[in-house]
């Protein structure tokens, strides 16, 4: 019997061999394995230098911004001898001085609301046939003509405004009068078109290119999978689209929304171009009148002496709260959204 190679239940017991078949404890769920700093690479702190840095230049610019109009705001105020809310004149040149914001914070804002009760409806409806109705052939180059009409310079705007759109908008305002004058809103007096109601016309042309450009991106990034389960649940493309694609988008066309808001408050020389200047504030929308806080500065400036810029400046903070509270709002309402969604 050949005992020098015994059996395997006669092996005497020794220490167990290891397993390679067994691994090291993996890490707990959700916990992040620290990283050296020598492993972060230089490129990554480069961009986190400059991204940061970049973001407090922009808030230092814009604390610049606000000082620099605050205190000639204060020398403006500190001399005027009417009321600066609710003065309906400008006259910052005179001795004594006598300027409000009333007529131009009431054409700001009227103008700008009407601007985006037209121009957002239709942003929307074309954004949605560019992105979910159209073919391609079609989409492309529609697409790219509503980029190149938010390029247009606002001077060619206004310019358009004045030698065309005003002479064609007797025929609209003598219906709108027809239909809708006793409200006193719409009534017209056969004066020229030069009025609020045609710079919201205009303005809103303008908006018009930016709202659907970013409107359209956003609703391009609807997940295909919510549209394809709406479909196959039986859902027509337009119960797709209100069901699965308007709530998604629903704060990108506010951000949009937002954006050309933001250029109908602040626009310059296409109301300039087509607006007469004039500090009386009518009941009709369609009288000629009213003013801009941008248009007033941009067609008072250079006759103004150092009285005058300070108001001028004056009315162009106002201008500058007003835009930080709409934008305020508007990110507001999107965290909103968000957070019950």
């Amino acid at each position: 019997m050949d005992i020098t190679n015994p059996a395997p239940a006669d092996r005497p017991p020794g220490p167990a061999s290891p397993d390679p078949s067994a691994a090291e404890p993996a890490p707990a769920q959700g916990t992040r394995t620290k990283k050296s700093k020598s492993t972060v690479r230089p490129g990554d702190r480069i961009f986190l230098g400059l991204s940061r840095g970049s973001g407090v230049l922009l808030l230092v610019i814009m604390a610049a911004i606000a000082v620099f109009l605050t205190v000639r705001a204060a020398h403006a105020l500190s001399v005027d001898e009417g009321n600066f809310l609710t003065t309906f004149d400008w006259k910052a040149n005179a001795d004594p001085p006598v300027f409000g914001i009333a007529v131009l914070a009431f054409g700001t804002v009227v103008s700008s609301l009407i601007a985006m009760v037209l121009a957002v409806p239709v942003a929307v409806g074309i954004a949605l046939f560019i992105s979910h109705y159209a073919p391609r052939k079609l989409a492309a180059p529609l697409s790219y003509v509503i980029d190149l009409l938010a390029a247009v310079p606002s001077i060619v705007y206004g310019l358009w405004g004045a030698l065309f759109l005003v002479p064609h908008l007797g025929g609209l305002y003598g219906w709108l009068d027809e239909y809708f004058g006793w409200t006193g809103v719409l009534a017209y007096h056969d004066g020229a078109a030069r009025s609020l109601f045609t710079i919201g016309i205009l303005l809103a042309i303008m908006i018009l290119p930016i709202v659907t450009s970013v409107s359209r991106e956003v609703f391009l990034q609807a997940p295909k999978m919510h549209e394809e389960a709406a479909l196959a649940l039986g859902a027509t493309r337009w119960e797709v689209i209100r069901t699965a694609v308007l709530p998604f988008g629903r704060s990108g066309v506010i951000s949009a929304s937002m954006l050309g808001l933001g250029r109908a408050l602040g626009e310059t020389m296409a109301v300039a171009t087509v607006l007469s200047p004039s500090f009386l504030i009518s009941t009709s929308l369609l009288d000629p009148g009213g003013g801009t806080f941008a248009q007033n500065i941009a067609s008072s400036f250079k006759e103004s002496g150092e009285t005058g810029k300070d108001a001028l400046i004056a009315s162009g903070l106002v201008l500058f709260l007003l835009t930080l509270l709409v934008n305020g709002a508007a990110r507001m309402i999107i965290a909103r959204r968000k957070e019950f969604s």
